[in-house]
C-alpha cells in the first residue's frame, strides 16, 4: 500500500524566504537571490513566524540572526 507523502498547500510558505535570510543574514541579499523585494521576504518570514507562533529571526536595525527556536534543537522543542 502506497503512503501519501504530499505536503498540504501552504505548509511551506515562507520557509524558503527564512532559509535565505538565515544564510545571508540580510533581507536585501535574500530578496536578490529569490528575485523579489526585501519587503516581500520580510512579510513571508513574519507570516511564517505568526503561523508557528514563535520568532525565528531576531531583528535589529543592521543585523538579523537566528533565534534559539530556529535551530535544530529549538525546532525539536517546538514539536514536543
Amino acid at each position: 500500500m502506497k503512503q501519501n507523502f504530499t505536503v498540504r498547500r501552504g505548509a511551506l510558505d515562507g520557509v524558503e524566504a527564512f532559509l535565505n535570510v538565515a544564510q545571508h543574514r540580510s533581507f536585501r541579499r535574500a530578496a536578490a537571490e529569490l528575485g523579489v523585494t526585501p519587503s516581500a521576504v520580510s512579510q513571508a518570514v513574519r507570516a511564517l513566524e505568526a503561523r508557528i507562533g514563535t520568532a525565528l529571526l531576531a531583528r535589529t536595525t543592521r543585523k538579523r540572526h537566528r533565534t534559539q527556536a530556529s535551530t535544530a534543537s529549538g525546532a525539536k522543542k517546538l514539536c514536543l
